[in-house]
């Protein structure tokens, strides 16, 4: 494993990646701590590149904040970290501080699993609510109360192959790729690209394979662009609107029966297509960067088609969140603050590795600005498409399975746009009506 040739801001220079290996086991990576240093206990779920920066970063505050340590654990993604989380939580024998994905917030068990967070101490640390994407902000909220701090946002975006482009007639005089708007503009402009390709689909996205999400987050960047809405605010109430809906699910069947996209295509096979060339374009979360730019690929990056409407991408958002503690020692948790802020304040060297920060200071940064193709989408950040507060949403979560599960035949031609509506709907009430597992207050 080996980090990103372009990792070259600031504290990201220095380091050894072997370091990396010995986090992964799980193991807290030592940075000379002494008895004088406060000692903050750190989960996470991050690997690949995002592991290897968030490390290079940690080393970093290390060298700037000489009193204090941070015992960096990493721990496996998915179902297994959040699982983990929610049993040192009910113990409250937690870390101090952990990666969240902010779509599962409501999910967890928040006032039971994860502590509120201190807005004053948040304040002393340097972070004030005014400096966060509103929408994401917002969401960081479960009734009133704030119980996470925003990092990112990594949103379905568009990657685009120069090459394939340029020969297509696609790219402007500063070689980039003009905005969408609408669906006959798509349609063209996929169609060019198909044309010099041979007759190949010129779109690949996750469309196919046991526990696809890909149908699920095109759809869901689709829908909202017009305004629609899964449940209502209170999560007791299904929302959709079949006519924007299907709208949706309409052009995602074109695209399949046009040969547009491929539909045969799970996730690993949509990134090897274009990472190959095989396709003009792919619909991916932003995370791809990295690998893109070690393999060669001639692309990059804009933000996801504006069709109907707004410029809505699906997305989720890295946070931080304090596991419930029975007590919390003041000056482990002045110092946690402290080393919330300094990853937050340089999340620009966060986004490296193709997320967008949610703190708006660092989007005007000359350092991140000058991050290509990174900071080309990073308007996007007030206009995310984020799962609604309900505790079956979020990354791997049974509700993008399903309707993962529900419209991929869609795109295949094999269901009707109506029919791949009314699964999503089934599974949606019957997610609704199952209990959520955590109880709203601690005993």
């Amino acid at each position: 494993m080996h980090g990103p040739p372009d990792i070259t801001r600031r504290h990201l220079l220095g380091g050894s990646l072997a370091l990396l290996g010995a986090a992964a086991t799980g193991c807290a990576i030592p940075m000379g701590l002494g008895s004088s240093q406060t000692r903050v206990k750190y989960w996470h779920f991050l690997g690949a590149s995002d592991g290897i920066i968030m490390n290079k970063m940690v080393g970093a505050f290390a060298k700037d904040n000489p009193d204090i340590f941070v015992e960096e654990n990493v721990l496996q993604w998915g179902e297994p970290f959040y699982t983990k989380v929610a049993m040192a939580g009910a113990g409250g024998r937690s870390p101090d501080l952990a990666s969240f994905h902010l779509a599962r917030l409501a999910g967890i068990g928040a006032g039971q699993i994860l502590d509120p967070i201190d807005v004053k101490l948040l304040e002393e640390a340097g972070l004030r609510g005014a400096d966060f994407s509103p929408p994401i902000w917002e969401r960081a909220h479960l009734d009133g109360v704030l119980y996470a701090i925003p990092f990112d946002a990594h949103p379905m975006v568009e990657y685009y192959n120069t090459d394939i482009c340029q020969k297509a007639g696609l790219l402007g005089p500063d070689g980039k790729l003009a905005p969408t708007n609408g669906v006959d503009e798509l349609i063209a402009r996929l169609t060019k690209a198909k044309d010099v390709m041979g007759g190949k689909p010129p779109l690949a996205f996750d469309a196919l394979g046991l526990g696809t999400v890909g149908p699920w987050r095109v759809w869901y960047s689709l829908y909202p662009q017009s305004g629609g809405t899964l449940v209502s605010d209170d999560g007791t109430t299904v929302t959709i609107d079949d006519a924007k809906a299907l709208e949706a699910l309409r052009l995602m069947q074109r695209l399949g029966k046009e040969g547009l996209c491929d539909w045969r295509t799970d996730y690993g096979a949509s990134v090897a297509k274009f990472t190959n060339g095989e396709a003009a374009f792919l619909w991916n979360g932003d995370w791809e960067t990295t690998g893109l730019k070690e393999r060669g690929t001639p692309f990059s990056m804009t933000r996801f088609p504006t069709v109907f409407g707004t410029g809505a991408a699906q997305a989720d958002c890295h946070a931080f969140v304090l596991p419930h503690q029975r007590a919390r020692d003041p000056e482990v948790e002045r110092a946690t603050y402290r080393f919330i802020a300094y990853l937050v304040k340089n999340s620009a060297d966060w986004a490296v590795a193709g997320h967008v920060p949610a703190y708006l200071p660092a989007l005007e940064e000359p350092d991140y600005l000058a991050l290509q193709p990174q900071s080309e989408y990073r308007s996007v950040i007030t206009e995310v498409a984020l799962d609604p507060q309900v505790w079956f949403a979020g990354s791997a979560s049974r509700m993008w399975i399903e309707f993962g599960e529900a419209f991929s035949p869609v795109i295949a031609g094999t269901r009707t746009p109506e029919e791949g509506l009314a699964a999503a709907k089934a599974s949606l009430n019957r997610l609704m009506s199952a209990p959520n597992p955590f109880p709203e207050e601690r005993s």
